[in-house]
């Protein structure tokens, strides 16, 4: 009877699909070389193969992913500058997204542009992880891996990224130990050693819960109870002003408006809420002032 159950056993593992405890992304990977002039540069082409493959085909976390809880995210590599043949200067948009709970929509938890990714890569180069390693292409993926992460963690539970953004800081400061270019949190407003230091700031941490209130306590809640859910999105908005006030450099906050400042104006349209939470924006994020002001029409 044992060796029955056994055979049953190695059965069942060889007729499962791997796939039944899916990778954690769905990440769709463009790359664009046209501003690169002089020589053959068409090999770059493969990277959107290997990079989608390095991103999709990890299992970057301990956690259980149905295929349907895949986070949908998109990574574009822009080459901006060829420093040799196999040298590169480009820029990197990353964006992700999560479900609406009660509806068939997806709201933009993160979008960002990196300026400063400075890389080299050879035709046919394999994208071997290895993190605990500097490598000037996969440590940017890696990063960035676990920010999405992390992000996605903090819209489901207060603070659930903790562990997602302790990889990226780790991973930050081995980058910064090697004098790699974009990484350092001293002079560099936008790097990605700023943002992820902001990230782990006592300062930030209410912007951290901020992300969870928002996401499950108003946008998931906003079909059942519009009113309730603009009330506290007011409240939430009011209460993070002080935030912009006491910070001199906010990497973090603006990049919850980069991604949130049309949703936010959209929530708050003709309502009653309008003009208080205009006030507050104002404040908050005024590179977006007249779409704030679209609000109270």
């Amino acid at each position: 009877m044992n060796k029955f159950l056994v055979a049953v056993g190695l059965l069942f593992l060889l007729v499962v699909p791997q796939n039944t405890v899916a990778q954690e992304f769905n990440c769709t990977v463009t790359v664009n070389y046209q501003a690169l002039a002089g020589s053959d540069y068409s090999f770059l082409q493969e990277m959107k193969e290997r990079t989608a493959e390095y991103i999709n085909k990890r299992q970057w976390t301990e956690d259980r992913f149905e295929d349907k809880e895949r986070i949908d995210c998109t990574i574009s590599i822009v080459f901006t500058e060829a420093l040799s043949l196999t040298q590169f200067r480009a820029k990197l948009i990353v964006g992700s997204r999560r479900p609406i709970y009660g509806t068939a929509q997806q709201t933009t938890v993160l979008q960002l542009s990196d300026e400063s990714l400075q890389f080299e890569y050879s035709q046919g180069t394999p994208l071997t992880y290895q993190p605990d390693r500097y490598n000037s292409l996969t440590s940017v993926l890696n990063f960035y891996a676990h920010i999405m992460l992390g992000f996605d963690y903090d819209t489901f539970d207060t603070r659930g990224g903790q562990k997602q953004f302790e990889a990226a800081q780790r991973i930050s400061e081995i980058a910064q130990s090697s004098g790699a270019a974009g990484w350092s949190s001293i002079g560099g407003d936008q790097s990605r050693g700023e943002l992820i230091a902001q990230i782990m700031d006592q300062r930030f941490q209410l912007l951290r819960t901020f992300y969870f209130d928002y996401h499950f306590g108003v946008l998931d809640h906003f079909v059942k109870d519009p009113d309730d859910a603009r009330t506290k999105l007011l409240t939430l908005i009011q209460g993070l002003v002080g935030l912009r006030e006491e910070v001199s450099r906010a990497y973090y906050l603006d990049q919850f408006f980069a991604a949130k400042y049309l949703e936010v104006a959209n929530v708050f349209r003709s309502s009653p809420q309008a003009v208080q939470a205009f006030d507050a924006l104002s404040k908050m994020d005024p590179s977006h002032l007249s779409d704030y002001s679209y609000m109270m029409q």
